[in-house]
């Protein structure tokens, strides 16, 4: 026992001075890791934050500040998938701040043309005047926005600031039932054709009033030569007419955003989330293997095999991972799988509703957060 304890006094204790030093300049790997990943446990996930104090790690050498050069040099944006209506790219090297200012933007302050006003001359169906002007508002018309006004409340209606279009549908007497769709709205170029009650009764020799004051017709324009205003989609179901019943309507387009109604809106949705990034922390063979690929529901795992009977699971598809964390649920699975999101790699996706390709409508975005940012330091300066 004696010498036990004589062996203990000899043994050297621990001593903070002892740890290898930071390298300055750099961040540690633990510290690094906090600072580029979100870490996804099985409960719930962690270092979620943003760290955006330039003097985070001052004391060991590192400036943590926003510099216009780090970021011109790191950011970039990759195209994944484009087509019509649907676009999903990578934008690396921004903050999450940024990555939702775009969505915020597409979503609300990107303009576009819709139905504003539907002057109702004849509707005998069984669908009220303003539930079949509330549809025919949500109806994507397929026109480019910039080439029109917008129309404040003193303006009068022009080529310039205003599309109509026209709705004559009755179903005959002793005819089956039919259905009104998208594509019975006709473009008018010339403007409108209803004329006003004030005017109906007056001297027949002046020209009748309307509801527009066209001073051309909009088929003059280039743009509408090849390409004549209509709804994007023909089919969308408006109304549905008995024998006898009829719907006469005009209805007037305007340029607006979706702050001030949804119809304005010139995506379905726009979202993003963060690349996801699924690491194997130990070879994972055989039955666990089997077991690993069968947690997951996306197919995210596949398996190799190595030789000799053996079977090895690999990370195939980790951008098809949702963070369900089926993956880690379990005993031990934490210590052989590791979920994370990287925090300045977002997957974006735009779902346009036609108006504008979801390519133009990131253009116009990018457009809108630069005015807003010249706004502000104007206004500082």
């Amino acid at each position: 026992m004696a010498e036990q304890d004589e062996g203990r006094g000899k043994e050297k204790k621990f001593s903070i001075w002892d740890l290898p030093d930071v390298p300055m300049g750099q961040l540690p790997p633990h510290l690094e890791l906090q600072r580029t990943r979100v870490l996804c446990n099985k409960d719930a996930p962690i270092h979620t934050e943003s760290i955006q104090y330039s003097g985070a790690y001052s004391s060991i050498g590192v400036d943590n500040s926003v510099r216009l050069d780090n970021f011109c040099n790191n950011f970039r944006v990759e195209v994944i998938q484009l087509n019509e209506d649907d676009m999903v790219f990578d934008m690396i090297g921004i903050d999450a701040a940024i990555a939702n200012s775009f969505r915020r933007i597409l979503i609300a302050e990107v303009p576009t043309m819709a139905i504003e006003k539907v002057l109702i001359a004849n509707n005998t169906s069984v669908v009220q005047d303003e539930v079949l002007a509330h549809r025919l508002g949500l109806v994507p018309i397929r026109v480019d926005p910039r080439l029109f006004d917008y129309m404040s409340e003193n303006d009068q209606p022009n080529e310039k600031n205003t599309v109509v279009f026209k709705l004559h549908v009755n179903c005959k007497k002793g005819s089956p039932r039919i259905t009104v769709k998208s594509d019975e709205l006709k473009w008018l170029p010339n403007g409108s054709e209803l004329v006003k009650e004030s005017t109906a009764n007056s001297d027949s020799s002046s020209k009748p009033e309307t509801y527009t004051y066209f001073s051309c017709s909009q088929e003059s324009v280039p743009e509408f030569v090849k390409n004549p205003i209509a709804p994007k989609y023909p089919d969308i179901i408006l109304a549905k007419l008995g024998p006898g019943q009829e719907i006469e309507l005009e209805a007037h387009a305007v340029k607006g955003i979706g702050k001030t109604h949804a119809k304005w809106s010139p995506v379905a949705t726009a979202w993003y989330r963060m690349l996801p990034e699924v690491i194997l922390l130990e070879d994972v063979k055989d039955d666990l293997a089997e077991e690993l690929k069968s947690k997951c529901p996306v197919n995210v795992y596949d398996i190799e095999d190595i030789g000799k009977g053996k079977k090895r699971a690999t990370v195939a598809r980790p951008r098809s991972c949702t963070l369900c964390r089926e993956c880690i649920r379990g005993d031990d699975w934490e210590k052989r799988v590791a979920l994370r999101r990287v925090k300045n790699h977002f997957i974006f996706t735009i779902e346009s509703t036609g108006a504008l390709p979801p390519e133009v409508l990131f253009t116009e975005a990018v457009k809108i957060l630069e005015d807003k940012c010249e706004r502000v330091i104007t206004e500082l300066s």
